[in-house]
């Protein structure tokens, strides 16, 4: 049964792998829901049954870019961070209507869509630095996973992670559901997640599920900070039939006139998407700051992309940004290669950080 109901969406998401080499993800969630109205502190996974239009509104918009993975709105909806909104009790049905919704969406768009279930980290911290026990843990986000499985997921999608404990116990609670994993680290200015971990080490954790079927990194400071933890997982991944993910944040968040703005442009993230695609991502998308023009530039520039041989980090930090002196000498480490940058470290950015 287990096999046979992972092995059924795998092939869905196979076969549409094999008609271009890639699948294209959504952008972000929350940067979109806050141009609809979303107001600060509010949690944006209420609007699952508070104004489920827009939330169906957002999803068709990427379908209507090019997408062809969407991730549900429930990057935070476990019990932990509800529990900061006291909706602890909520869990269940805002997974269920979020997947719905998904669904819904892609209903009548005229091709193949995969339905991810997203689950995000619980917001506490692991025993035994914090309180948090690895039985709590696992059943907050058992509680997550179920209610996504419910409501029509084709997998789960464990995103935006910085703890290989806390990664475990996810991978851990979606086993049940039969349904494909796929799961991301979130990197920082040094290559490594905010708990010191660096690509290696999900791999060497990922190896162990064969029900984990892709890993990578998203959301971090930048393209090309991201692309660098990329080329990472090129270079230390030994089972090559797992799919690597790679989702950028859409540049560098500035503060503008009283609101938080990504700098980057749908070209910048165009030329991304590229070289995400020659480094070996297969599924390729955005994160925070990315809106349904920057898929579509994706989306574009990645249909006619011819493949090149692109690991140089002269070449990378140039095309996209400035890349901090830690993950430099981190990203030199995997390839094993004399570099020696061309520019400075953007020393603004790192006091910003």
């Amino acid at each position: 049964m287990s096999v046979s109901l992972s092995g059924f969406f795998m092939k869905k998401i196979n076969d549409l792998m094999s008609a271009k080499g890639y699948l294209l993800a959504d952008g972000a969630t929350g940067t979109n829901l806050f141009l609809m109205g979303l107001e600060s502190g509010h949690s944006p996974e209420f609007w699952n049954i508070e104004h489920p239009d827009r939330v169906l509104m957002n999803h068709r918009g990427f379908i209507e870019a090019g997408s062809d993975i969407i991730l549900t709105n429930t990057f935070g909806a476990n019990q932990y961070r509800l529990g900061l909104h006291k909706a602890e009790n909520m869990v269940s049905k805002l997974n269920y209507e979020a997947a719905q919704i998904a669904y819904s969406a892609t209903s009548g768009c005229g091709r193949e869509i995969v339905i991810a279930g997203s689950i995000g980290p619980t917001g506490e911290i692991m025993k035994p630095l914090g309180p948090l026990e690895k039985d709590s843990a696992i059943s907050a986000f058992s509680e997550q996973a179920i209610a996504l499985r419910d409501g029509g997921v084709d997998l789960i999608w464990i995103e935006t992670m910085s703890s290989q404990l806390e990664m475990q116990c996810a991978i851990i609670a979606a086993i049940p559901t039969q349904l494909p994993i796929f799961c991301s680290y979130s990197f920082d200015t040094h290559g490594k997640s905010m708990m010191g971990h660096e690509p290696k080490e999900l791999v060497a954790l990922v190896e162990n599920y064969p029900e984990v079927h892709g890993y990578g990194a998203n959301c971090g400071i930048g393209m090309s900070e991201l692309i660098g933890s990329i080329i990472c997982f090129s270079q230390a991944r030994n089972d090559q039939s797992r799919h690597i993910i790679a989702k950028a944040n859409c540049g560098i968040p500035e503060f503008i006139d009283g609101e938080i703005k990504y700098n980057g442009s749908p070209e910048m993230m165009a030329k991304y998407a590229c070289y995400a695609k020659d480094i070996g991502a297969t599924i390729i998308g955005g994160c925070c700051g990315t809106k349904k023009e920057h898929v579509e530039a994706m989306h574009t520039a990645l249909k006619s992309h011819q493949p090149k041989n692109r690991k140089d980090l002269n070449e990378i930090v140039e095309s996209l940004g400035e890349m901090t002196e830690g993950n430099i000498s981190l990203v030199k480490q995997y390839l094993d290669q004399n570099y020696v940058p061309k520019s400075k470290v953007n020393r603004k950015r790192r006091r910003r950080k």
